[in-house]
């Protein structure tokens, strides 16, 4: 998917670990996803590995473009995530209940050398979109909006079909 989001689970060091990658429109298109037109995201990963504890925070920030749901124009959206995640080690089935709450806990297997955070940031920027996506009132394409709008009465008044609408009405 995109190698900046593969983390080197046995090359990772106590402390503190940084890393940033650029995602665009083709990023979602290996998902195939065709509602995402285009893509400017920026995603920040902050790794703390302390002992057994490996912590994930991922910061996700850019805009996506879309479909307007009501004119169907091109439509920004912005992205601002924050995800906390924390990677467990277990061979055990068993998975272990956590209070903390604080963070989303992903299990691996204790032999796994690499995590792939490509389909959670996918997950989470589709998640981030809005049901309805549709622009501010007023600022939809006004020629589309007239169609939704009967916007064609002009027409329809020259057409040979106009007197039979008032047939219909009487």
């Amino acid at each position: 998917m995109n190698d900046g989001l593969i983390i080197d689970l046995n090359s990772l060091k106590a402390g503190k670990t940084c890393l940033e990658t650029r995602l665009n429109e083709e990023f979602f298109a290996n998902f195939g996803n065709q509602e995402i037109l285009r893509a400017a995201l920026s995603v920040a990963v902050f790794i703390e590995k302390s002992g057994t504890y490996t912590g994930i925070d991922l910061q996700l920030s850019g805009s996506l473009t879309v479909s307007c749901d009501r004119c169907l124009e091109d439509l920004d959206m912005e992205l601002d995530e924050l995800l906390l995640l924390e990677l467990k080690f277990s061979d055990s089935k068993q998975l272990e209940e956590s209070d903390e709450g604080e963070r989303e806990l992903i299990y691996l297997a204790s032999d796994n050398s690499e995590y792939d955070l490509s389909q959670i940031v996918y997950d989470y920027c589709c998640l981030s979109l809005p049901m309805q996506r549709v622009h501010p009132e007023g600022k939809c394409n006004p020629i589309a909006l007239s169609y939704l709008d009967g916007g064609q009465k002009e027409e329809q008044a020259n057409s040979p079909f106009a007197s039979l609408g008032a047939l219909l009405q009487n």
